[in-house]
């Protein structure tokens, strides 16, 4: 199929390499495995897939390292496979820049419907930004929506943003001064409702709010409302 999308397994566990790759295939995925780092990299040197389901526990170089290692130079999709109980290794994760993660033990349907959230997301952000103006400019900052760069103005400083960073910057600038819950922020960068209790939107956020220097009290481009979701205040400029 030529327009099968790809999808890298990272796990050390054989049965789940073996259940995933047989689940995923029926599932119309082209799907690869590795055990470890090195083998995740040296496939990883020969083609980059359209997405990576990375376990944390791996032997080596764990699933944090590795995420790091991808995002020095790709966007591509990360889903972190993660302990049940452990929320400190999520946020980790997605502050790290993965994308979603998902507890394990999981229900093979539902990953095959995060994975389908995400690879749709993916696409339509891509599809969104070709036809983006040159530029965006707010506060003292430039967004590229093609190449992603994100500069201040001022100083020239460009920032490192993650494809996660990126989709909520963009859903934030392309709904300006508009309330957005907790439920659309995820549905928008992740293709789903967030979880009850769910702290990942808050971590995303607050290194969004980071990369922008916007994290005092007095928040001049991301406002707070509380017990209702964030709104994003700056004015909005374009370059043709």
């Amino acid at each position: 199929m030529l327009n099968q999308k790809r999808i890298l397994v990272v796990d050390d566990d054989l049965e789940i390499r073996e259940l995933l790759q047989e689940y995923l295939s029926k599932a119309g995925y082209d799907v690869t495995t590795a055990q470890n780092g090195l083998e995740m990299k040296a496939k990883l040197a020969v083609q980059y897939p359209d997405l990576i389901l990375l376990d944390i526990m791996l032997p080596g170089d764990d699933g944090f390292t590795l995420c790091k290692y991808v995002r020095q130079d790709s966007s591509v999709p990360i889903i972190m496979l993660t302990a049940v109980s452990d929320e400190t290794d999520q946020i980790i994760g997605l502050e790290l820049g993965a994308d979603d993660y998902i507890a394990k033990p999981f229900s093979p349907r539902q990953l095959v419907a995060r994975i389908r959230a995400l690879l749709r997301r993916t696409q339509q952000l891509q599809e969104t930004t070709m036809s983006k103006p040159k530029a965006i400019r707010f506060a003292q900052w430039r967004l590229d929506p093609v190449t992603q760069r994100l500069n201040h103005q001022v100083t020239g400083q460009e920032v490192e943003m993650t494809s996660a960073d990126f989709a909520l910057l963009m859903l934030f600038l392309e709904n300006p001064q508009t309330l957005l819950d907790r439920n659309a922020i995820s549905n928008a960068i992740r293709g789903r409702d967030a979880q009850p209790q769910e702290r990942g939107i808050d971590v995303q956020l607050s290194r969004l709010r980071q990369r922008l220097k916007d994290n005092g009290k007095q928040s001049t481009i991301i406002k707070t409302v509380r017990g209702n979701g964030y709104m994003f205040v700056a004015e909005i400029t374009y370059e043709s």
